[in-house]
């Protein structure tokens, strides 16, 4: 006869189940803890950027146009074609017209019977470096304006934030237009002009966080142990700058790249005969030549809306997976995880 504090032996055995599922639930929860704090920012970063299928997307165009521009000469080759050079005969019709895209000329040929697809590869190069370059430039002089504005304040803070709405209150066309009819036009007279109306717009945005990174606890405890203040925007202030640089950056490429085919389009840009996309609509665009050869508006449009929309893209992906709290979409994602996790528990629970 059994005494009346002990347990039915099937009563104990549910309990011991339930002690184990109680321990491995709680070890279970323990591990998924440790496996999110051992990831590095950048990796969570990461994580994020590889399920957004946008920024895949994005990333695979930018990838293929910056391929495309570093292989111009083997594209060059496999043609036959160099990028200003005229096929009159095989190029251009009996009536002086440009020839459809064939098995000869694939993207067809201009006015002057020159290959579309050598001359839109050998643009890419020139608006990609006229991008890359600008983008550093303006980078470069926008957030060394905006930290010192920012961290010195007082008549510094003055001038400069003066100087930025000088800047931004320019009409950057007609100024632009001016200043290359002086200058003359050019690769190097390109980027300048585009780094000298877009350095203004990331001096603003740098400031404006530098303001409210000099009131943190971590600014005032280097200031309390006696560092100098270059000392602290160098070591403490900038790396926190990195994230909006950034995100700015891959925004900026795109605006120079439309700057630059805009600069091309008027004839203030790179000079013929080098290949630019601007210029090669510019070419279209002469006596209506593309309601006879719309190719010459087709290919070098579709490859400048592709770049811009991909750099776009990428930088508002990138931003979303710096910070997650500031996508337009964050709610949605977070009911729809929770949604597809209630779905997974009832799965597992009626298996």
């Amino acid at each position: 006869m059994t005494s009346p504090n002990s347990l039915d032996p099937r009563v104990e055995a549910e309990l011991d189940e339930e002690a184990e599922e109680i321990q491995a639930d709680a070890v279970s929860g323990l591990t998924r803890q440790t496996a999110v704090a051992a990831r590095s920012p950048m990796q969570l970063v990461w994580s994020r950027l590889r399920r957004d299928r946008v920024a895949i997307v994005s990333v695979v165009i930018i990838v293929l146009v910056i391929l495309a521009a570093l292989m111009a000469p083997l594209v060059a080759a496999w043609t036959g074609h160099g990028p200003n050079e005229q096929f009159r005969q095989d190029g251009l019709t009996e009536f002086g017209t440009p020839v459809a895209p064939n098995s000869q000329f694939l993207l067809g040929t201009d006015n002057l019977g020159r290959d579309v697809l050598v001359r839109l590869v050998y643009g890419a190069q020139i608006s990609l470096t006229v991008a890359f370059f600008a983008t550093l430039g303006a980078l470069g002089i926008g957030t060394l304006v905006g930290l010192v504005a920012g961290f010195m304040r007082g008549p510094v803070d003055t001038v400069l934030t003066w100087l930025m709405d000088t800047t931004l209150s320019l009409p950057q066309l007609l100024f632009a237009i001016s200043l290359v009819a002086l200058v003359g036009p050019s690769l190097t007279t390109t980027i300048i002009v585009i780094v000298l109306f877009s350095w203004a717009p990331i001096a603003r945005v740098v400031r404006g966080q530098v303001l409210s990174l000099r009131e943190r606890e971590f600014v005032e405890a280097a200031r309390s142990l006696g560092a100098s203040n270059w000392r602290i925007m160098r070591v403490d202030v900038i790396p926190n700058l990195l994230v909006p640089i950034l995100v700015y950056g891959t925004l900026l490429i795109p605006q120079a790249i439309v700057f630059e085919a805009t600069l091309s389009f008027l004839g203030l840009g790179v000079l013929p005969p080098t290949a630019t996309w601007g210029n090669m609509l510019s070419v279209a665009s002469q006596g209506s030549l593309y309601t006879i050869a719309p190719w010459l508006v087709i290919f070098p449009s579709a490859a400048l809306l592709a770049v811009t929309l991909a750099f776009n893209l990428l930088g508002d992906s990138i931003r979303d997976a710096l910070d997650p709290r500031q996508t337009l979409f964050a709610g949605r994602r977070r009911l729809a995880r929770r949604r597809a996790a209630r779905r997974a528990a009832k799965k597992e629970a009626q298996a």
